[in-house]
Order: structure tokens, then C-alpha cells, then sequence
């Protein structure tokens, strides 16, 4: 009979947990090969980066902790990017990382690291497994940690020859910790009450809905509460989706965005002039408040979030200490006031936005001389979304055009984006990530040329499994923001900045999946409605305008030409 062993117990444990597939290559081999007999799926990566990322988009849509596994040294490196994106986004993670053998411990083993002091910054929890009769402790250990409280990542590290040892085969325990929230607390009712007496006597009351709100699938009760009140509802770039955006309450994303070509810009008197701001969920970070300017500083705040550390880190509040659904359930609960009167100048205002935006998009035109603009290349997708899709994009731009040009069309509608740490890189592999996920949900990536050099190779991986999705690469042959960003700062930019032309749909095309290029905005429609019914991965790469940028603050009150301007740097 074959014995039983660590790496079997971690197999079994990751099964109890209701994990199904981990995304790992070979290697913690003994751990790797015994997940199939546990019904575990094995999705290879290319590099342990995307892999992490992958694992990130699973856990996303999926509501359960993304696993990932990598080998001692320079693989646990890799590890670290997408490990810092999802502690900074609050997403559970587990990484099942091989050590060298314990006998072989601080000898200059081949690839020997100090994985506990490397990750020691970007998990919750990390520990190393050196007892065989430990392994289930640790493990539930792990869950716990990632998916209690503010989810985030956690790293076992295990020694190659303790993953062979014997291990006791326990069948005792039957707990499932591998969804989030774990556990749900709600807020002291007596500030639950004080709030929703703060909110009726308020004139100008906000909501502003950040990604806590999709963590806690809180989409629900976020609306109930808005309707139930009639108070507008903001979201971050990670809360949209939490609402629809054709709801009459629902007033578009707000960060560093309130300008001209953005629904909240036309908007944004509703922020200004806020007395009362109701936050859930939200880190009150740099970029979505505009490094902290455009929150009122007189407004009250009130702020539900299950990371007591984040309420008050940076604007004073009524401390509404719990999960975000069970809050917001409470708060409507409390609410025994006359609904807000001014319900449908709120909706009319928003309708008129929408299609102040609309009218922009049209004045922007399609684009020129075989360069398309992103906006017009949002507008030709959007008709082909439906409520159900989910978008995924990649830091920096991407993430802006899908924010601002792309309509949730129900609550809970997912819109990904890499706003933890924004690293580039991110989009595509977080696309494959969430397609596993939700295999019956159609998936679209949105990246920049940029971005996507840092993932080209998980084409293969796309390709490999086979997953229907559609990757829009919008190629404008520079590194955007950076380009844009530097000549708005130094009226000048560096030479790193400008790369030469690469034909991403051959690339596309060599790993296997459809790859077609896009030059003409003729040509734009028929292709993205191909690619979205197509059964097959599909890479689109529309060459766009490097003189197109999205409606954000650094750019306010800049010429074009400064914005756009040719001088570079040649050192």
C-alpha cells in the first residue's frame, strides 16, 4: 500500500478546505503529484508571477482562497509581487513553498533562501512545516489566517524531505475554511444607530463603496440600504460593480478622475459638497482620493470596514468596526427615517452625465492614420458586454478606460483591477484566474502593450487549457503613463519609455490562439463581436493613438502639447 505522507496530508487539507485547483509547475514535485488523487487540478503556469496573479483572480470571483505553489529560491521570489498585490487588495491566498532539506539548513544549499524573513512583508501568516504530525494544524492554520478578518495572503514553507516523511492520516477533522469572509461580526449596534441618525439629518449624504464591498458580497445590501435611504452611491475603482450604473442613486466611479470625459467629473459636486460620506470598504488610498484633496475636509465620516486599522487611518470617523453585509443589513435596519425627496434629481443628473460622456467619446472620434483611441475602442465593446461578463484590466491605463468608459450592468458585476500595489503584468493572468473561476461567465482582459510584456509567455498557458477568453491588447507602442507623466513633470521624457513595434497577434498566433491586429476602426466591430463568441482564446491587438490618456487629474489643466510633446531624452 502506498504510504501516506506530508505531502499527501497537504493534499488532503487543501481538499477539506474546498480547494480545486492549485496553479503550481512541478514543483513541490511530491505535493504536485499527489493533488490528483485528491481531485485537485494542477494549473501549470510559465512563471511563478503569473502564477501567483492567477491564483489572485481566482480567489476574486470565485469567493475562495487561491492556492499557489513554487519552488525554493529564485521561484519563491516571483512570489512576492502578486503576494504584495493581494495583501495591499485583501484577497486569501495560500503559497505551499519547498525548502531545501532540513539537514541541508544554512550549508549554501542549492537555491537555500530565507523564505520566513522574505515573505515576512507581503503575507499575514507564514510558517514552515518541520513536524509530519503537525501538517494539519498548520494548514487550517493557513486558512484561518487568510480568510479571517481583512482576507490577505499567508506562505507554508515546507523542506523537501519532510514533504516524503510519514505523516498520521487524520480523519477527525471536517472544518472547510477556504471561503471568505470566514466569519461575520456586525458593528456596535449603538454606533449603527448613531450613524443612521448622522445620515437622515444629513443635506448632502455620499456613499463611496470600495472593493470591500465585493469581498463581502455585500452588493446586495449595499443597494437596500441606498434605495432604502435614497442616498447617492460613489464607488472606487474596485467597488465598481457594486451597484449598477444605470441605477437612478448610482453616480459613477470617483478617484483622481473629476475631470472633463468622466460621468463623475459631471458629478463631482456630489463629493464636494458632501456633509456626511458614508465609506464601506475602502482603504482611502492616494489614487482614489486624489492624494487625499477632493474628500470634503468639513464632511462627517462614518466608515464600515473590518480592518479597524483602516477606519480613521486617514479622515476621522464613526467607527463602524464589521463585515460590510451584515453592517449595511443593520444600517437599513436602523434607518427608521423618511426617505431623501431628491431621489430622481439624482438619477436625471446621472442620465445627463452619461451622456455628456457619450457625447465626448463621439467628439474624440474613432481615431486616425491607423491608430485607433481607446475610448472609441470601449465604446464599440461595451454594447457587446452583458450583465454577467466579466473585464479584467491591467494597472495604469487599462484600468482607466475600463473604469471610466464601461458600464456595470448589475450589482455584484465584477470589473477587476490590479489596485493594490498596480503593478504591470497583471491583467491576462488575473483573466485566466477568473475564467477558471467562473467557467460559464465570458471573460475579457483589457491591457496595454506594456503591461502585457511582462506576461506574453502565458499565451501558451492560455492556449494549453484551452480557456475562452478574449484579450484586447491596446497598442500604442509606448509606456503610457510613464511617456505622458514625464513630460508633464520634467517637459521632457526618457528613451525607456518608446518601444519598437511587436506584432502581439503573431506572437498570439505562434502559442496557438487566434491573434488578429486591428488598424481600422471599420474593422473594430466585427472583431471584438467574433472574438466574443468565439470558443477558443483570441488576442486583439488594436493599435492605438500614444497621444490618447485618460481623464485624470495629472493631466487637468495641461495643454496637449505639453502632455503629448516628442522631445526625449538620448542617454
Amino acid at each position: 500500500m502506498k504510504k501516506f505522507t506530508v505531502a499527501d496530508a497537504l493534499a488532503a487539507g487543501m481538499k477539506r478546505h474546498g480547494v480545486e485547483v492549485v496553479f503550481g509547475q512541478s514543483i513541490p514535485s511530491a505535493f504536485v503529484l499527489a493533488l490528483p488523487q485528491y481531485g485537485i487540478r494542477q494549473i501549470g503556469y510559465r512563471t511563478e508571477n503569473a502564477g501567483g496573479v492567477m491564483a489572485d483572480g481566482y480567489a476574486r470571483i470565485s469567493g475562495k482562497v487561491g492556492v499557489v505553489c513554487a519552488q525554493n529560491g529564485p521561484a519563491a521570489t516571483l512570489l512576492v509581487a502578486p503576494m504584495a498585490e493581494a495583501m495591499k487588495a485583501s484577497v486569501p491566498m495560500v503559497a505551499i513553498v519547498q525548502d531545501v532539506p532540513s539537514t541541508m539548513v544554512d550549508r549554501n544549499a542549492f537555491q537555500e533562501f530565507d523564505h520566513l524573513a522574505l515573505f515576512d512583508g507581503c503575507t499575514k501568516w507564514t510558517r514552515r512545516i518541520d513536524r509530519a504530525e503537525r501538517v494539519d494544524d498548520y494548514v487550517d492554520m493557513a486558512f484561518t489566517a487568510a480568510t479571517s478578518g481583512r482576507p490577505g495572503p499567508v506562505a507554508l514553507i515546507v523542506p523537501m524531505d519532510v514533504l516524503r516523511q510519514d505523516a498520521p492520516e487524520n480523519t477527525r477533522r471536517t472544518a472547510n475554511l477556504g471561503h471568505y469572509p470566514l466569519d461575520r461580526m456586525v458593528a456596535d449596534p449603538e454606533r449603527v444607530k448613531r450613524g443612521a441618525k448622522l445620515l437622515s439629518q444629513a443635506a448632502r449624504p455620499l456613499i463611496i463603496a470600495g472593493g470591500g464591498v465585493h469581498l463581502s458580497q455585500a452588493s446586495v445590501e449595499l443597494v437596500a440600504f441606498a434605495e432604502k435611504s435614497g442616498i447617492p452611491v460613489a464607488t472606487t475603482n474596485m467597488g465598481k460593480g457594486t451597484i449598477a450604473e444605470d441605477h437612478p442613486l448610482a453616480i459613477g466611479v470617483f478617484t483622481s478622475n473629476l475631470q472633463e470625459g468622466n460621468r463623475a467629473g459631471e458629478l463631482r459636486d456630489y463629493l464636494f459638497d458632501a456633509d456626511v460620506v458614508l465609506l464601506v470598504g475602502t482603504r482611502t488610498n492616494q489614487n482614489g482620493t486624489d492624494s487625499w484633496k477632493t474628500y470634503p475636509s468639513e464632511a462627517q465620516y462614518l466608515h464600515i470596514d473590518i480592518d479597524p486599522q483602516e477606519i480613521g487611518r486617514n479622515y476621522e470617523a464613526l467607527r463602524l468596526v464589521g463585515d460590510a453585509k451584515l453592517t449595511l443589513a443593520a444600517l437599513s435596519e436602523a434607518y427608521d427615517y423618511p426617505q431623501r425627496a431628491d431621489i430622481e434629481e439624482t438619477a436625471t443628473r446621472a442620465k445627463n452625465a452619461a451622456a455628456a460622456v457619450n457625447d465626448y467619446v463621439k467628439a474624440v472620434g474613432p481615431g486616425s492614420n491607423g491608430r485607433l483611441r481607446p475610448e472609441f475602442v470601449m465604446a464599440q465593446l461595451s454594447p457587446l458586454l452583458n450583465a454577467r461578463d466579466i473585464v479584467v484590466a491591467d494597472a495604469s491605463y487599462s484600468s482607466n478606460w475600463i473604469t471610466t468608459y464601461l458600464s456595470a450592468q448589475r450589482h455584484g458585476q465584477r470589473f477587476l483591477v490590479p489596485r493594490g500595489l498596480a503593478g504591470l503584468g497583471w491583467g491576462m493572468p488575473m483573466a485566466i484566474g477568473a475564467k477558471l473561476a467562473q467557467p460559464d461567465a465570458r471573460v475579457v482582459a483589457v491591457v496595454g502593450d506594456g503591461g502585457f510584456g511582462h506576461c506574453w509567455q502565458e499565451l501558451e498557458t492560455l492556449f494549453r487549457l484551452q480557456l475562452p477568453l478574449t484579450v484586447i491588447v491596446l497598442n500604442n507602442s509606448i509606456l503610457g503613463f510613464q511617456y505622458h507623466a514625464e513630460n508633464v513633470h520634467y517637459g521632457f521624457h526618457s528613451n525607456s519609455v518608446n518601444f519598437t513595434q511587436v506584432d502581439h497577434a503573431a506572437i498570439a498566433r505562434a502559442c496557438g490562439c487566434e491573434g488578429v491586429r486591428v488598424s481600422e476602426a471599420g474593422h473594430l466591430p466585427e472583431t471584438l463581436s467574433e472574438a466574443m463568441a468565439r470558443k477558443a482564446p483570441t488576442l486583439i491587438e488594436v493599435m492605438t493613438d500614444p497621444d490618447a490618456y485618460p481623464p485624470i487629474s495629472l493631466f487637468d489643466g495641461k495643454s496637449k502639447e505639453q502632455i503629448t510633446r516628442l522631445e526625449r531624452l538620448d542617454a
